[in-house]
Parts: structure tokens; C-alpha cells; sequence
């Protein structure tokens, strides 16, 4: 049971199931929920006294469309300041949008992770809460499955989907590891469909989301009455994925016994659910996901020696945008493209001063963060392009006085002058030049290579443009 003065949270729920899990995990966040299963039950209780102490608010998505909207509305008029996580089965950005524009702090597409769960909670009631706009959403667009699709020039991201190109050719295990939001599962997608078994069962397993008690018959399977509340057989996630590819994320997560269980089975090549006289021969690729490099657990001793040895025959690090800063223009205007295409929405620009400000954040959440920011600056934007103005939080946090040195080496190419008119292509032309020689440290072969020239022409242009004195 919650402490006295534990945050209160009100639950809008019908579905037992949801209600029990919910209830369990804010408890052990220090949260004490209160439950409404419709919306009128929801506005009485906010209407109470006892309404006075809720600190936020979860609405399970039990009403359609407009009824939705008009609920949060409600629910923002009668307490302004409380936040509301909306919790649904639907994935459709045009949902995501309207709760948004009713005022949603968060939309949560079920089946969500415990832990994307409480950290929605933890960011819209946070003392910061005026940063939620740098909050992650849980609102995904479409994953690109191309690798020539994906966005980056930086040496360690070209690098990490070299190796990933061509790991996707073979049908070894491979481990991908890299910070949240970094793009892993984007990754796992892209080496799925270049892989000779991008026609065969793809199932990714979230090892986080289920509970712990729950994963070895959840992996394994189960005959029925193999234990107490097994009424029926299951067949876990190794033998459903026969032939094809399991991607394992956040494997650290694995308990000990668990961890050992798998490595058998991966040495193996076969794999007995619980209570089965005996078991079934695999031919499955598991590719690997974690947060934390598993050869750093594994000297503590927090991760099985066995089983990094027969899930990293390659090892995949995605770096973080910090370490790429130079990517994210392009990433910006990518993100915006997309966001264009989905229901609801509309094309945008962006401007040289947004750009540099998004340029100027050391992203912790990483390219989903940036995704998800492009997109609520994006559903509220009123004009034609984002501006400085759209960030308002990103620019207090950046602050003006963060922004001196050379942001053309971080944030791009200015192209309007400070009165908003283009500047002559020539000039444009002379700074995107000199960014390319400082960026690739003068190797000029290197220089014409990305700019798409010969070598003769970059000389020929640094003539014209009068800087022979660059080089």
C-alpha cells in the first residue's frame, strides 16, 4: 500500500486485467490510484474532494473519436494543469494528433512497456514539467526498412549499418547494442528484410514487458497443466519463430536461470517447453538488443559468458546523436517529411534558426526524441514553417549563451539573411565548401567525393569563389 501524501493517480479503465497490472505498477512508483470505469464516474471524482489531490491521469481508450476528444477537453477545462496519458490500442497518428491537440501529454499505443509506461508518468509530473516537450511519444511512425533510406554521413553510424549490411546477408546471431532511442529496432528491421529469411516468421520480444515469473514459458512454451494457471498449451517465442528471426530486446533484462536456460538451447539447436516429455529441434536467427554493452555485465558477472559467446558472433554499436550531431539537420528535414505524409498533418519548413537550436540539444532520447519533438512542434504549428519560437523549452534549455563557437559545424548552413530574405547562392555555395573542408579536415578527394564533384571542379569553384587561401 502507497505511503500517506503518495501521488494519486486516476485510473479510467473497464478491463480488469489493464486495472490490476496499472494499479501494481504505480504502486511501486509511490503512486495511489484511484479507478473510474466510464467517463462520467472520471468527472465526478475530479469533481471531489478527494478529485483535488489526483496528480494525473491515465485514460485507457474507452471511447471512441470525438467522444475522446471531447472528454480530455473536459478534463483539461475543470483542471488545467493535470496531465493526461492516454493509453490505447490504436496506433493511427490521426488519433494521436486530436488527443494532443485536446490537450494529451502523452499517447501510449498498447501493449506498452511497464517501464515507457512510468516514465510517462515520471516526465508530465516531474518538477520540470515544463520540459514535456522534449518527452519522448510513444507514437511511431512507420520503421523504414531500407538501409539506403537510412539518414546519417556520420563515420560511426555509416559504420554501424556497413556491419549490419552485412550481417544481414548470413544467418549468425547478431547482438545490436546502443542507448534508447538510438533506432535499434529500426535497424533489426532493415537487416530482417535484406536477410535470405525476410519471408519467414519475424517476431521481436520485448524482454522488459513481461514479467519475470512469465519468461521462460513465454520463450519456451508450455504444455497444458505444466503448472499451476497453465490451461492450455503455449508455444513460446523460439519454436513460433522457426525458420525465421527473434529479435530478443533489452536482453539484459533476462534473469540468471533464464539466461542459462537460453544459452543451452541456442548451443543446442532445440528447445523443450515446460512439462514436454521432450523437445523440438530450431533453426532460428535470434538477433540480440540491449541498452547496456553486455561485455561490460558480463565481467560483473550481471550477464552469462555462455550466452554473449552465442549471441555476439557480430556486434552492432549505434551510436548516439550526440556523438553525430552533424546528422541532424538531415534528420530534422527527414522527420518532417514523414510526419507530412501521415493523416491529419501537413507539409512544413523549418528555419536556419530552429535548425541550429535543434542542433545545439545533446538529445539524450537520442533520434526518437528528436522524432517525437518534430512532431508535437509539428501538430501545433500554426504558420508554414517551424521556428525557434515552436521550441520554446528546447530554446530555455539551450540558452542563447550555449550557442556561441561555430555552430555551422553543428548546425548546418544559414540561407536566409537576418532579415529574412535568401542570401546569393554564391554565398550559400562559399559556406556549405568551407563546412566540407573543415569537416573532412581538408582531405579534398574526400571533400569532392561528398559534394558530388570532381576534384578539378572543387578546385576550379574554390578559384572562382576567391578561396584558394582555404587549403
Amino acid at each position: 500500500m502507497a505511503e500517506p501524501g503518495a501521488r494519486m493517480l486516476l485510473l479510467v479503465d473497464n478491463a480488469p486485467a489493464q486495472i490490476r497490472l496499472i494499479t501494481a505498477l504505480a504502486g511501486r512508483e509511490g503512486w495511489r490510484a484511484v479507478v473510474a470505469r466510464d467517463p462520467d464516474g472520471a468527472l465526478d471524482l475530479l469533481k471531489s474532494r478527494e478529485g483535488m489531490s489526483i496528480n494525473a491521469i491515465i485514460l485507457d481508450q474507452i471511447v471512441p473519436g470525438d467522444d475522446l476528444v471531447q472528454l480530455i477537453t473536459t478534463m483539461r477545462e475543470r483542471r488545467p494543469t493535470l496531465p493526461v496519458l492516454v493509453l490505447t490500442g490504436s496506433s493511427s497518428p490521426v488519433q494521436a494528433v486530436a488527443a494532443m491537440r485536446a490537450g494529451a501529454s502523452d499517447y501510449l499505443v498498447k501493449p506498452v512497456a511497464p517501464e515507457r509506461l512510468m516514465q510517462g508518468l515520471r516526465n508530465v509530473t516531474a518538477a520540470a514539467a515544463w520540459q514535456h516537450e522534449l518527452t519522448p511519444l510513444s507514437e511511431k511512425m512507420p520503421a523504414v526498412l531500407d538501409f539506403d533510406a537510412m539518414v546519417g554521413t556520420a563515420p560511426p553510424f555509416r559504420t554501424a549499418l556497413a556491419r549490419a549490411a552485412k550481417a544481414a546477408r548470413g544467418h549468425g546471431n547478431l547482438l545490436i547494442e546502443g542507448e534508447r532511442g538510438t533506432g535499434k529496432e529500426m535497424l533489426v528491421r532493415a537487416i530482417h528484410a535484406a536477410s535470405p529469411r525476410a519471408r519467414a516468421p519475424f517476431r521481436i520480444l520485448n524482454i522488459a514487458a513481461v514479467p519475470q515469473a512469465s519468461l521462460s514459458s513465454v520463450l519456451f512454451g508450455h504444455e497444458q497443466g505444466a503448472f499451476p494457471g497453465a490451461f492450455e498449451r503455449h508455444v513460446g517465442a523460439l519454436q513460433a519463430s522457426d525458420g525465421g528471426t527473434l529479435v530478443l530486446n533489452e536482453i539484459d533484462h533476462l534473469p540468471p536461470e533464464v539466461q542459462a536456460q537460453l544459452a543451452q538451447v541456442l548451443r543446442d539447436g532445440r528447445v523443450r517447453p515446460i512439462g514436454s516429455p521432450h523437445g523440438f529441434h530450431l533453426d532460428v536467427r535470434v538477433i540480440a538488443a540491449s541498452n547496456l554493452p553486455l561485455i561490460d555485465l558480463a565481467t560483473t558477472g550481471n550477464f552469462n559468458d555462455d550466452l554473449l559467446g552465442l549471441v555476439s558472433s557480430t556486434v552492432i554499436t549505434v551510436p548516439p546523436l550526440r556523438e553525430r550531431h552533424g546528422d541532424i539537420v538531415a534528420l530534422a528535414r527527414h522527420f518532417l517529411a514523414r510526419i507530412a505524409a501521415e493523416p491529419g498533418l501537413r507539409q512544413l519548413g523549418i528555419t536556419d534558426g530552429a535548425l541550429t537550436l535543434l542542433a545545439w540539444y545533446d538529445w539524450p532520447g537520442n533520434v526518437r526524441q528528436l522524432q517525437a519533438v518534430l512532431f508535437r512542434a509539428a501538430v501545433f504549428c500554426d504558420g508554414n514553417a517551424l521556428t525557434e519560437q515552436d521550441f520554446p523549452q528546447l530554446a530555455e534549455l539551450v540558452g542563447e549563451g550555449d550557442r556561441g563557437g561555430q555552430p555551422t559545424e553543428r548546425g548546418g548552413v544559414d540561407i536566409f539573411t537576418p532579415d529574412g530574405h535568401l542570401r546569393p547562392l554564391e554565398e550559400v555555395e562559399a559556406d556549405v565548401i568551407r563546412l566540407a573542408i573543415g569537416h573532412y579536415r581538408g582531405r579534398m578527394s574526400e571533400v569532392a567525393r561528398r559534394l558530388g564533384i570532381g576534384r578539378s571542379t572543387l578546385y576550379r569553384k574554390l578559384a572562382d569563389l576567391g578561396m584558394e587561401n582555404t587549403v
